[in-house]
């Protein structure tokens, strides 16, 4: 995902004060360098946070689940999440793992009893959609518009743990 030059600043103050959340967990995956302690190429990075009311992201799919599903539904995905905020993997970078390393650390352990996320839904058998139905999550919302516009999202769920995956997977 490459957003356009000028929502730069207005992201990376959205980023930072996601920071603060409950929670908050980060990654990087890097690309090795040669010599030992020189940091590498970022390859890609995932984070994501409690999720709580007050939070524009877990309002916003509160009210849309709620009007879709009704509010017992939107409770149960979402009284208790982890959600994920960001999960980026470099196109150069795509179909070695590291997607699917970034959610597995990022679950691993968590509190919460479920994981909810967005992600872009121009192609429904992409590969992060493919990755992120691999451990278990599932549609909650298809062809949803943020506030805003833009394109088209959908809002995935699922339990914590992950469910398991083969080692052999080839999603990214």
């Amino acid at each position: 995902m490459r957003p356009p030059e000028e929502q730069l600043p207005g992201r990376y103050s959205i980023m930072q004060r996601h920071t603060t959340h409950p929670r908050f967990r980060a990654f990087v995956v890097e690309r090795p360098r040669p010599l030992p302690g020189l940091p590498g190429d970022v390859r890609g990075f995932a984070y994501g946070f409690h999720g709580e009311s007050g939070q524009w992201w877990h309002d916003v799919v509160r009210r849309a689940l709620t009007e879709r599903h009704g509010p017992d539904h939107a409770a149960y995905w979402l009284d208790d999440a982890f959600e994920v905020a960001e999960l980026h993997v470099h196109p150069d970078a795509q179909g070695h793992g590291h997607g699917r390393a970034l959610l597995n650390a990022l679950c691993e352990g968590r509190r919460e009893t479920t994981v909810v996320l967005s992600t872009l839904d121009l192609d429904r058998e992409s590969p992060a959609r493919r990755l992120y139905r691999s451990v278990g999550l599932r549609d909650l919302l298809v062809d949803f518009e943020f506030p805003g516009g833009g394109p088209p999202y959908a809002v995935m769920g699922g339990t914590l743990p992950l469910a398991p995956y083969p080692a052999d997977s080839s999603s990214s």
